[in-house]
Parts: structure tokens; sequence; C-alpha cells
């Protein structure tokens, strides 16, 4: 399945700089606002230590890890819902993603611009959120304006469908944020015809200088109670280190981490938060081929999660034949798991766990 998050945020807040690192992709990065002008996209592998474990445990001749897209879009101004610094443009890249990585400036530095005169993380997230409400609130009154013109077709659903989207409107102009709005069942369709961009999950990643590493400063406290009062998450980076450990040997990345009093980097935990944000989880196949991560929602169930690897694995689903990872690592193969007992026939029924190693039965 394809996952597209997108990096947003104010101009010079370190956007191109974290998403250069993320994905190499080369996007140019300078002190001065609208430096990325098309979308950048890059595609990340979800670090995994079981992936390599599970292929040197199968023998596999190729290792295929599961991604993430990162769009790296350019700099938010205050009037961008109204076309300010190609606002439109870019708010429209926006309604394209799964889900924001909101990074904000928690740093000073008099040599590095900010477009806003000071740094100020509450009034840098404000802005944002008042442009993206702003579309939003002009998308739903198209959609009302469109609803109201059914009401003569005298269908009762109209008058529901219609009520339910003044509510949205009357929501948003609180203002609050569409993510916050209590739902009914009955209503998701309409909600997610919407495309609202307050809807979409969010991440807030706070960059700042080398030596606030890890836990951040007073400017990322701030960004934490933002954060807490929209029961979203905070990740602390510093994206000009991540940047030089881009350039570092991947063997030597550990000890230069460990010199820093850093159990992970940035960029990976950034990346997993992200997949975690959006309720997803990984199964594996493996064989003499290939080991290979397949992303999933939480949830799925077994033909479904056929249904990723080829369309064909699910219409003719049979079973699954599923190991846990731990029992695959500890066996060492799927005829050792299936004479310990540990290989499980699963059905149509079976929601698929993280972790879980599979085996498609199917008819073609």
């Amino acid at each position: 399945m394809s996952l597209r998050c997108g990096i947003v945020g104010l101009p010079n807040v370190g956007k191109s700089t974290l998403f250069n690192a993320l994905s190499n992709a080369g996007a140019e990065s300078a002190n001065y606002p609208f430096c990325t002008i098309e979308p950048n996209v890059g595609v990340v592998a979800v670090p995994d230590p079981r992936l390599t474990r599970l292929a040197e445990t199968a023998r596999s001749a190729k290792l295929v890890p599961a991604t993430i897209e990162f769009v790296d879009i350019a700099g938010l101004v205050a009037g961008a819902s109204k076309g300010e610094g190609l606002g439109n443009q870019f708010l429209a890249h926006i309604r394209e993603v799964d889900a924001i990585i909101h990074v904000v400036r928690c740093f000073d530095d008099e040599n590095v611009t900010h477009v806003e005169g000071s740094v100020d993380p509450a009034r840098d997230v404000e802005i944002i959120h008042t442009e993206l409400l702003l579309k939003d609130m002009e998308t739903a009154e198209k959609r009302i304006d469109r609803t109201r013109k059914l009401l003569k077709t005298g269908d009762k659903k109209v008058q529901t469908e219609l009520a339910f989207y003044e509510r949205v409107m009357a929501h948003l102009e609180t203002p609050l944020l569409a993510r916050a709005m209590e739902v009914k069942k009955e209503e998701l369709e309409w909600m997610k015809s919407l495309f609202l961009l307050t809807q979409k999950p969010v991440l807030f990643a706070a960059n700042v200088r080398e030596s606030d590493l890890p836990d951040g400063n007073a400017y990322v406290e701030t960004l934490r109670q933002i954060a807490a009062a929209e029961n979203a998450a905070v990740i602390v980076v510093c994206a000009e280190l991540e940047a030089q450990l881009g350039e570092i040997e991947p063997s030597e990345r550990a000890a230069f981490l460990n010199d820093m009093g850093l159990d992970e980097a940035g960029l990976d935990r950034l990346v997993h938060t992200a997949y975690s944000l959006l309720g997803l989880i990984t199964y594996f196949t493996a064989g003499p081929k290939e080991a290979r991560a397949w992303t999933i929602p939480i949830g799925t169930k077994a033909p479904q999660a056929a249904g990723v690897i080829h369309s064909d694995f699910e219409r003719g689903f049979i079973r699954a034949e599923t190991i846990k990872y731990s029992d695959y690592i500890t066996l060492g193969t799927e005829a050792a798991a299936r004479d310990a007992g540990l290989m499980r026939s699963e059905g149509k029924e079976y929601v698929v766990l993280d972790g879980d190693v599979m085996l498609f039965r199917f008819n073609v």
C-alpha cells in the first residue's frame, strides 16, 4: 500500500534539510523562503531489524523493507489559504498525503532568517493551523452549497447530510481542527468525502540544535503542551545532525550515535512514529528468493492482507499458514515450525498480527 507523509511548516524551519536527511533525494535547501516550489518525493525504508534477522534465518537472496513516501512541501505563510506565497498550490499538495509531519523551529540562530522575525512555536503552529482551517471552511462551504441544491429532490437523506456538513462548518468556525470533531459511524463516509486538511493525523517534529538533544528545550516544552491538547505526538530532532548522519557509513552510525548519547537516529524515530500514527503494522513473507515486509492497517483480516501482495491472492484466498516471528527465528524453518505445531492454518476471519510470518494458499 502506498503511504505518504507530507512535511510542512513555515519557511526556513528545516523542512528540506530534514527531507534530504530522510531520503537523500537532494531537495534544494537554502536560507530563503520557497526554495522548494514543487514537492519533492522520497521513498524511505521503515527500519525494522526483524526483517534482517528473518532474511538471515530464511537465507533469503533479497531483503525488501516496508516503505513510506515523504513529500517535502514548500513553506506555508500567513494568507496561504488566499493564495499568498503560492499557498493554494501547496495546500493542494497537502490534500494528497495521508499524514502530516509538521516541522517547528525550536532553535535560535541570527544567521537563519525566520519569516515572522522571531522564534515562537505557539505562533508558528497557530499560523499553519489557521491556514489549514480556512481552507477546510472553504471546502465545507462549497459542499453545503452543493448539497442545498439537492434539497428540492425531497430526499430526506440529503437533509441529514446537509445538517452534518453544517455541523462540520460550525465546528471549524469555533475554531477547532476537524480531527477533534466527534463523528458517528454513519457519518464517516461524508467526513471522508470532504478530504479536510485538519482531519489528517499530525506528528510534530521539533527541530533543535545538536546541544539540545535528546530532550529539547523550553521551545519544545511549549510545543509538547500544544501537541498534548491535540492528542498529537512530538519527536525532537536536529535536522543538521541527521543530515550529517546520512553521510556516515551505516556501520559507523551506531558508534556515532552512542558518542552523542543517543540510542536511535531521530529519523528512525520519526519513521516509526509516522508508521504507528497511521495505525499500521507489518507482516512478513520469507523464502529463498526474498524476505519482505508488508504494510497493513491494524485489524486487517487475512484475505485483505493477502490482497496487498496481489489482488488474485485475495480473490482466491483459501487459508493463511502463519508463524509468529519469534517462533520462526527460534526454529529456523517453516518445516520445523510445522513439526512443532507452531504453524497455524488461519481462515478468512483471522486478524493479522504485527510480526506474523505468512504463507498464503489461494486458487487462481
